[in-house]
Parts: C-alpha cells; sequence; structure tokens
C-alpha cells in the first residue's frame, strides 16, 4: 500500500520558488565525473508534487527484460524541448539551471523527464544515461526532487564502492563530466514505509 506524502511544516507556509544556486556544493567522483548538490533548492516542494501527480499524464510501462515482459516500477512521463512543461516553477527551474551552468555546459537544458515513485517498492536499477550524446561525450543532467526522500546511489561502472545521497523536498542534484559513461546510478527498493517521490531531470538535448 503507498504511504501517502507528508508534507513538511514549511511547505505550508512558503510559496513555491527557487533559491539562490550560489550555494551548489561539488564533489568530485574520478574518472572525470562529478557531483554538485544544492539542498533545498525549491521551495514549496509539496504544493508542487501535489500539482504535478494532477496535472502530468502519468504512464505505466512495460518493458522486455531478459526472456520476460515486466511492469517498470515507476510512472513515468517525459516532455520533449519543444512541450509545454506541466508547471511553470519547471520552465523557471530549467532556465535557472541553463543560466547557471552555461560556460561549462555550453548548451541549455532542453528537456525533461519525470518518474513517479509511488512507495518502497518502486525504483529504477542501477544505468547511465548513455542512449544519446553521454555514451561519448560529457555532459550534464539534474535531477530536482519533490515529495518523500528516498536514496539516489552511484558506483564506479565496473565496480566499486557506492556513495548515497538523500534526495527530497526540493533538493537538487546535478551530474556531470563524465558521469553517464564512467559512473551508474540508481534508486533502490526499501521496505521502509516511505512516502511518494517526483524526479525531474533536466537534459541538453540529444542526452537520454
Amino acid at each position: 500500500m503507498a504511504v501517502a506524502l507528508q508534507a513538511s511544516l514549511l511547505d505550508e507556509v512558503e510559496e513555491i520558488g527557487l533559491r539562490s544556486l550560489g550555494s551548489v556544493r561539488r564533489t568530485t567522483l574520478g574518472r572525470g565525473a562529478w557531483i554538485d548538490l544544492r539542498p533545498g533548492w525549491l521551495t514549496g516542494a509539496g504544493m508542487l508534487f501535489d500539482r504535478l501527480v494532477a496535472r502530468v499524464p502519468w504512464r505505466a510501462e512495460r518493458r522486455q527484460m531478459f526472456d520476460d515482459v515486466v511492469d517498470v516500477p515507476r510512472l513515468l512521463a517525459f516532455y520533449a524541448e519543444h512541450d509545454e512543461l506541466p508547471d511553470p516553477v519547471l520552465r523557471d527551474s530549467r532556465a535557472a539551471l541553463s543560466r547557471h551552468y552555461a560556460a561549462e555546459l555550453g548548451e541549455p537544458f532542453r528537456t525533461a523527464g519525470l518518474c513517479y515513485y509511488r512507495d518502497g517498492r518502486d525504483s529504477v536499477a542501477w544505468h547511465g544515461d548513455t542512449g544519446g550524446r553521454g555514451s561519448t561525450e560529457d555532459t550534464m543532467v539534474a535531477i530536482l526532487s519533490v515529495g518523500a526522500s528516498r536514496d539516489l546511489r552511484l558506483r564506479p561502472r565496473g565496480g566499486g564502492a557506492s556513495v548515497r545521497y538523500s534526495l527530497g523536498h526540493g533538493d537538487l542534484l546535478v551530474m556531470g563530466g563524465s558521469c553517464q559513461r564512467t559512473w551508474e546510478h540508481a534508486v533502490p527498493k526499501t521496505a521502509k514505509p516511505l512516502g511518494p517521490r517526483i524526479s525531474i531531470q533536466f537534459r541538453p538535448r540529444g542526452v537520454h
């Protein structure tokens, strides 16, 4: 059974908005990869969560897994670069990220992919965003989280110790440099009674 999202006291009094990106903290992972973290970048995260649950045309998918076709353990939505985003704050977030990372990235963020983790049983397996240019080029993927906190884990591709970030309530994490091709990331399943979370991933053109 899914656990209802309990909004924080902060969300009850704050309007939806964006704080400064000037206090982003960077961690070098190695192999040319890095992570930027800005906890609480978005204010009013609980209100945005409610809006996205109601407005986004969430879809369930099934995918081939070895000899079986299985349910994807989360709900999905995707907005191409010319699609209207489901909330103005997502448009503002994408524009703010494009401005902040313009010198490093050299291009704007274009698309928005959304994942709805309904409870601890929903997850995403180890992977890198290597379906496009991320397989051969340095790039960035920016993840904005609203709802309950969930662990995002990263590990070197080919094996090695993993690192963990707990993301939710308006937190921002940006994976940059070679991260998509030299590291993998995952949101593991958990038996803990966790509430729902929505992850919004902003990417440049041709990265997926």
